[in-house]
């Protein structure tokens, strides 16, 4: 758009947002006065019941008598408690994210053959096609990862001879596919930001098809595509914690909602990345290690409780860091007393900050971690406790992986795009309607007015 017509419209832009101001406000109260779930929650948080999955389980406490109380969270894959599957793979020395695709799409644990089989499909799908990556992903590059992933999704429609075959085993194909290709389209896509918008060398490696995928990220960013071990353990490790979270978190919801019009494989997972976008869902670790940026300048002794805990209510007062009066990383909307991904996150982080000579600051980490719950209980009305989420810890692990903010969010998509493909074939399979809740309208009627009498 040129300069002049953006300007045109812009000096209008104020002025007609004013308007719609005025006419788009509805009353708080009306909310509660036809019992509406804003954000299809309730006031505990609690979301209205929308589907049936067999895909995974989250519990925010204990189940007694058919009642929830609050408690340490659960999370369950197929069925599986998430720690069982990673001690499984863990204590055997083994990746796991291509063991949990495996589960999550098929729905139970394969054998080793199954597994090997699989990893090697899996694998030898990463390549892009022929010169997709100078067609597509080098031209126009994004500053934002996640425009560049969803702008390459749609446009790896063109190359699919069947694209709108919305038949199980077609659409089987294309998730496997871009499960494989979501690595290598956003770290290309993050070189081509670094070349064109920051100057800095290009290099684009070709995918090693013996690595894991955690390995294969890791060598694929770097120049010298050198890596240890313990860095491709906590990726994998990430990777498996934010590989699904049930169906009605937005970008999931999102997957079953487009799938249900019928439209092809594409367009819904480029509809699941625009809402994994949203700062209020996959860019919050973003903000995680900004805040703790912050803190680390205006905290003078990182092991003074009084001074941390000060630094906090500043948060909460809106008077430090972004002034949105949050605590970032703290709190989540099912879990109140333990987030098991930030558990079993926390439990592994040492062992990397150790590596990476940054005791001190997981030390911080978890010093926040004990002191925020209570600020925020003193400082705030709270209907449910509040734990550190999964956000917390894995913003601190990909800094240290030395991976760049640009990919924060793309790393969940790589990872959550799993769980996106095994509800896809659950909507294509077990619903027959196209989703449509209804809204309640509260505009009164009212009695048109000629033109020369407005």
């Amino acid at each position: 758009m040129s300069d002049w017509r953006r300007f045109a419209i812009e000096s209008k832009a104020e002025e007609l947002a004013q308007i719609c101001r005025a006419n788009y406000h509805i009353e708080p109260e009306l909310y509660t006065q036809y019992d509406v779930k804003r954000g299809l929650r309730d006031i505990n948080g609690k979301g209205v019941v929308a589907g049936l999955t067999n895909v995974s389980q989250i519990i925010p406490g204990k189940e007694i008598n058919g009642e929830t109380e609050l408690g340490d969270g659960q999370l369950l894959f197929r069925g599986y408690h998430i720690e069982d599957l990673v001690n499984g793979f863990i204590s055997e020395k083994r990746f796991g994210y291509e063991e949990t695709v495996y589960l999550l799409l098929f729905g139970q644990l394969p054998t080793q053959p199954q597994l090997d089989e699989f990893s090697r499909l899996l694998r030898s799908c990463r390549t892009l096609p022929p010169s997709f990556t100078r067609d597509v992903i080098m031209k126009s590059p994004s500053d934002d990862m996640m425009n560049t992933l969803a702008k390459s999704v749609l446009a790896l429609y063109s190359y699919d001879s069947s694209p709108n075959d919305t038949s199980i085993p077609n659409v089987l194909r294309q998730c496997i596919q871009l499960i494989a290709q979501f690595p290598s389209i956003a770290v290309y896509g993050y070189q081509a930001f670094r070349y064109y918008k920051n100057d800095q060398s290009l290099f684009l490696h070709q995918p090693d098809l013996t690595l894991s995928p955690a390995e294969s990220i890791l060598s694929l960013l770097r120049a010298d595509r050198k890596f240890t071990r313990l860095e491709a353990t906590l990726l994998d490790l990430a990777l498996v914690l934010h590989a699904e979270h049930g169906g009605g978190n937005n970008s999931t919801f999102t997957v079953h909602v487009v799938s249900s019009s019928g439209t092809d494989t594409y367009s819904t997972m480029a509809a699941a990345l625009g809402s994994l976008k949203g700062p209020k869902h996959g860019g919050a670790n973003i903000k995680v290690v900004q805040m703790f940026d912050d803190m680390k300048r205006q905290v003078h002794d990182w092991t003074d409780e009084d001074e941390v805990g000060d630094y906090l209510r500043r948060l909460l007062h809106k008077e430090a860091f972004d002034r949105s009066g949050l605590i970032y990383g703290m709190g989540h909307a099912v879990y109140s007393h333990s987030d098991p991904r930030a558990t079993i996150l926390r439990s592994f982080v040492g062992q990397l900050a150790k590596e990476k000579q940054r005791d001190k600051e997981f030390a911080l980490y978890s010093l926040v971690e004990r002191l925020a719950p209570e600020v925020i209980a003193e400082e705030r009305r709270i209907y449910k406790g509040v734990c550190a989420n999964v956000d917390f810890y894995s913003g601190l692990v990909y800094r240290m992986l030395e991976l760049p903010n640009e990919l924060f969010t793309p790393i969940f998509a790589i990872a959550r795009i799993a769980g996106w493909s095994a509800h896809r074939l659950e909507e294509l399979l077990g619903a027959s309607k196209i989703i449509r809740p209804a809204y309640r309208a509260v505009q009164p009627w009212q009695d048109y007015v000629p033109m020369s009498e407005r």
